[in-house]
């Protein structure tokens, strides 16, 4: 087994079992003692029926047909956002001509803030991005607070069923069935009876402030009788008018019987930590060549094929979901995903290195789009899940995804121009990362020719 970087066992010859921070997923057709809202495959269970986004969202990029659910994620994390019911939900387009191409897969994160919540939402990150930490913390606690997991179990709160194991793993789960918010404070408010308003300052007015407000009146004339075209190429080039500018009206959703047929429904239903095996030492660079039969001819340009085609990250990939192979999403809030490949588009872009001003967020990740802040590290769907997707399906046509990691805005930032108590819908950042040819798909299958 493939040695591992900060995951691995801290001491030589320990023996333990080592826990990260990474809550596990797994795949079953029995909901749980709940009605567990995350699940692969199906219909998008929306938060508001009677407010589903635009049908645009859930168009591919690419030949703008109209996508397939993967996942459905209940996503809330009532430690970090108070008050936030959230869901994230990934589509995929199953035309063959738009794999491997850039909009084929796409993320939605929607959001209902409970009115008086919004100021109750955690700090940022502050760059921490996840990982093994010497003592576990609770997706609810501030960073800065160490100490013992509390009894939140995050699989309760995320998958709405209880964890496999003890522990740690025994606390909220992110996949779970929401609870009501807390009503928000009366006595906090601006209707408050008993509350008296202070009484506000007039403000003094001196000859400077005349002729101050004079000349603001005489440029906003000026600018009023600018032509046109003039005036619409300065709000071209002002970055706030873009933002004011009023969205596209919905797209209605078609009836489901004009829909692309569904995948069959898996619920995530069991959520556990991940625990790794004591991993050895590794192993010395001169006997980790393979060895190859043959006396003369071609075996040392053999070894160097071998060597050269060898890619260190799927092999850690595929050792990694190997200990946990059933394993079908892997969660950790602000976490680091576990890479495919290095090498190709994605792998290159969360791999350079971070700019100097960034304090937090996932490197190489577009900022959010609505609120301009950075995005976070969420979830990433697994190989496995596709054997569970694709279980009916008897082609040879399948998904060829390694895997699909998804990072949303790391502010849980609402749309713009919803009100407290409504629903809006954001679209998140998605980096798919393909099967390599000829390559064999971990974790209990993948897609395309690796599985088959």
């Amino acid at each position: 087994m493939a040695p591992y970087d900060s995951e691995s066992s801290e001491g030589e010859g320990e023996e333990e079992f080592t826990e990260t921070d990474v809550l596990l997923g797994y795949a079953s057709k029995d909901p749980g003692d709940d009605d567990s809202i995350t699940r692969l495959g199906g219909r998008p269970d929306w938060l508001d029926p009677e407010t589903p986004p635009s049908a645009a969202l859930a168009r591919c990029a690419v030949c703008k047909a109209l996508m397939v659910l993967l996942l459905q994620l209940d996503a809330e994390l009532p430690g970090r956002f108070p008050g936030h019911e959230r869901r994230l939900y990934v589509f995929a387009c199953q035309t063959k001509s738009c794999r491997r191409r850039e909009g084929s897969v796409r993320a939605l994160r929607s959001l209902r803030v409970a009115p008086g919540s919004s100021s109750k939402a955690v700090a940022p990150l502050n760059g921490e991005s996840g990982g093994k930490k010497e003592k576990k913390k609770d997706e609810g606690q501030p960073k800065e607070k160490e100490g013992p997991r509390p009894p939140i179990n995050l699989g309760e709160t995320l998958f709405g069923a209880k964890t496999i194991g003890g522990g740690a793993s025994s606390g909220a789960n992110p996949f779970a069935t929401s609870s009501p918010a807390a009503p928000s404070n009366p006595f906090a408010s601006a209707s408050n009876p008993f509350s008296a308003p202070k009484p506000v300052a007039e403000p003094t007015t001196t000859p400077e402030t005349k002729q101050e407000a004079k000349k603001e009146t005489e440029v906003e004339e000026a600018v009023r009788s600018l032509p046109k075209t003039f005036a619409e190429t300065l709000s071209l080039n002002n970055p706030q008018a873009a933002t004011r500018k009023e969205k596209a009206p919905p797209e209605p959703w078609p009836p489901e019987t004009s829909q692309p047929r569904p995948y069959p429904v898996s619920y995530l239903s069991e959520a556990e930590y991940e625990t790794l095996d004591p991993t050895p030492p590794p192993v010395p660079q001169a006997t980790a060549k393979m060895d190859l039969d043959g006396d003369a001819g071609g075996g040392k340009e053999d070894k160097e094929v071998f060597e050269s085609t060898m890619d260190a990250a799927f092999q850690r990939f595929a050792d990694r979901l190997a200990q946990n192979p059933e394993q079908c999403i892997r969660y950790e809030f602000g976490g680091t995903p576990l890479l495919y490949s290095k090498t190709d588009a994605v792998g290159r872009a969360l791999l350079a290195p971070a700019p100097a001003s960034s304090q937090s967020g996932l490197a190489g990740v577009p900022r959010c789009a609505s609120c301009g802040g950075p995005r976070a590290f969420e979830v990433q769907l697994c190989p496995h899940a596709i054997t569970e997707l694709e279980a009916e399906d008897l082609s040879l046509e399948g998904m060829d995804w390694g895997t699909v990691l998804v990072a949303v805005c790391e502010r849980d930032c609402q749309e713009r121009g919803v009100d407290e108590g409504g629903v809006g819908y954001l679209e998140e950042w998605v980096g798919v990362q393909w099967e390599e040819i000829g390559s064999a798909a971990p974790g209990g299958g993948g897609g395309g020719g690796g599985r088959r």
